[in-house]
């Protein structure tokens, strides 16, 4: 071996202490074998002399490490030292962001009837009767094989992961697709899989991550239905409190749909998947001793004070049917102001528009309170298959009869974003790449037919037409040209479109004043400005921006004094309570939110 060979296969060790309070459990286990996956020199780590794959997740975590353990990485090979360096760093972010689910503190209770006490997952009052878990097996024709069901079941969780990046269930998804990853390496049938799972489980029982056997389950069963082997969890169409040793993490979507009133789980953790999915969904929830509870009997739950009333008198009825009213009355006070203009303490009226990504979020946005559309991302037209100019039109038709305020996104695929019938090329860093106006360049046939579809759907009536990720006035003006060309090609008149841009890219801010000279109004897009202001991809795994930078807020203020036409925003930062206030004072007067967030945007605003 010569001494260059052994210099490179030097390994590299360092000590690392688990901080957390949560342990180094399968979440943060899962973003950090995500990371440690792209080196391709080898990651160990050793704990209590046992070493093993830090590449695995499973491995990972069979070293059940706790807090104030501490464990010896090691790299070694090609890249290695920059492996551990980025790997440490990564570590210790970890480690400070893993925040505790701190319990919930428990209401003062007096009942006449037997209680049984417990923990709250998610607060509320629910007065139904108990119904069972039930569930029964169901077999379907499959012709997939089981390497094929398995990479079925590890796309599933990555649309998850990227359709819930706005909320904290994201990490959820993408550590079971870790997880399943780490699991399939090592099985090559089902009956493998199966028998694996219940070793691992085994391993986890009466640890701190026992609760996270039941993503193991949570996984096996994902696996199963695509060979054709589905357990259906079957609910009463009355409304019901769910009694439960534990839920599977995608049995939670399921349930939201149904009559649910409450669920009481027996063994779970509060800081479990299931039990972060059920706060997510707004149900309530409570851990707790279920044993003496009996199908078809009325019971209150009251996740305020954490306990279940087996044997409730009238009077306790009352108390608790008062409660519930009360909880009902509180967001129905805050539903009937939410068709109300939002203005300020100092009688300034603020514009809440809506984000919409379909007809039926339309409608949603113009039944809680909406002013108007604020960006209609005009990509649930393209998912499946390119859409016929008839398709479109239809589409736009009925969106455009909610509102008289209207702004359409055009086509923004690219990024995060892809289409299966439009061809883009493999790009190294595609939120740098083509996506967004750059459409017109690369793929003119399917804008001009979205442009001419947005201009016949609109029937003279006023409308706006905005551009994403511009970077140039350049850019602007090629764009509004092409739009005008269309509109000349098939003879309609568009006097009555306003053209403008989302601000999104940094360039923008120094050339305002030159804008000002072309453009009708701006918006800004928060999310995609933050993620190119740090240089931080917005879907990335470990790295996050703390979104209430005052940098952020300076690059706003730099626009807003700039600006010399309409801008507002129509990011998340528009719907944070934190940031509305510094908004309406940066001068910001238009924001458009999620249409769920409309009433609560609304009353942010009045107490500002």
């Amino acid at each position: 071996m010569s001494l260059f060979q052994k210099f490179f296969s030097k390994p590299q060790t360092i000590q690392l202490s688990i901080t957390s309070n949560n342990g180094f459990h399968l979440r943060p286990v899962a973003q950090f074998v995500s990371v440690a996956k792209t080196f391709s020199c080898q990651v160990t780590a050793t704990f209590k002399d046992k070493t093993v794959d830090a590449k695995g997740v499973n491995s990972l975590l069979s070293l059940s490490l706790e807090k104030g353990d501490s464990f010896t990485l090691i790299t070694k090979g090609k890249k290695a030292e920059e492996a551990l360096t980025q790997l440490h760093t990564l570590f210790e972010s970890l480690m400070v962001n893993d925040k505790e689910v701190k319990q919930i503190e428990k209401k003062a209770y007096s009942y006449e009837g037997s209680t049984i006490e417990g923990d709250i997952i998610s607060e509320g009052i629910a007065i139904a009767s108990i119904y069972n878990y039930s569930v029964k097996e169901i077999i379907h024709e499959s012709d997939l094989s089981f390497q094929e069901a398995l990479h079925k079941s590890m796309d599933e969780l990555e649309v998850l992961y990227t359709t819930h990046q706005k909320n904290d269930t994201a990490t959820i998804y993408l550590a079971q697709k870790e997880l399943l990853a780490s699991l399939g390496q090592k099985s090559q049938t089902l009956t493998e899989l199966e028998q694996l799972v219940e070793e691992e489980s085994q391993q986890l029982l009466g640890t701190k991550l026992d609760s996270k056997r039941s993503d193991y389950q949570d996984l096996l069963q994902r696996v199963k239905k695509h060979l054709g082997i589905e357990l259906k969890v079957t609910f009463p169409n009355t409304p019901f409190i769910l009694l439960a040793d534990d839920l599977l993490p995608t049995e939670i979507d399921a349930l939201a749909q149904t009559k649910v009133s409450g669920v009481i789980l027996k063994e779970t953790s509060t800081n479990s998947h299931t039990a972060i999915l059920l706060r997510g969904a707004g149900i309530t929830s409570l851990i707790a001793d279920t044993t003496q509870l009996i199908q078809n009997t009325t019971v209150i739950l009251d996740a305020h004070s954490a306990v279940v009333v087996q044997t409730p008198s009238s009077e306790d009825r009352e108390r608790a049917t008062s409660r519930l009213e009360k909880n009902e009355l509180q967001k129905t006070l805050a539903s009937t102001k939410r068709f109300e203009n939002a203005t300020t303490s100092k009688s300034k009226h603020i514009k809440v528009l809506a984000n919409v990504s379909d007809v039926n979020s339309a409608k949603i946005a113009k039944e809680e309170g909406a002013e108007g559309i604020g960006l209609l991302r005009s990509e649930f037209l393209f998912k499946k298959e390119k859409p016929t100019l008839e398709i479109q039109i239809q589409a736009y038709e009925e969106i455009f009869t909610f509102f008289d305020d209207i702004t359409v996104r055009t086509l923004d695929i690219g990024g995060d974003k892809a289409l299966p019938y439009m061809k883009l090329p493999k790009e190294e860093n595609p939120f740098l790449g083509i996506r967004g106006v750059r459409l017109f360049q690369t793929h003119p046939e399917i804008m001009a037919e979205q442009l001419q579809a947005i201009f016949l759907a609109s029937k003279n009536r006023a409308l706006k037409i905005m551009f994403p990720m511009i970077s140039s006035v350049e850019e602007f003006n090629e764009a509004k040209h092409f739009a005008h060309e269309i509109a000349k090609k098939h003879q309609l008149d568009i006097a009555h479109i306003q053209f403008g841009i989302m601000i999104e890219v940094p360039s923008i801010l120094f050339l305002i004043e030159a804008f000002n000279e072309v453009v009708d109004f701006y918006s800004i897009g928060t999310n995609d400005l933050t993620q190119y202001l740090f240089a931080i991809e917005r879907t990335h795994p470990t790295l996050k921006v703390d979104t209430l930078s005052p940098v952020l807020f300076d690059a706003i203020e730099t626009i807003v004094k700039k600006t010399t036409k309409p801008v507002g925003i129509c990011g998340e930062l528009a719907a944070n309570k934190d940031a509305i206030p510094k908004l309406l004072n940066l001068g910001i007067e238009t924001l458009s939110v999620s249409p769920k967030s409309i009433a609560q945007t609304k009353e942010e605003i009045r107490h500002v």
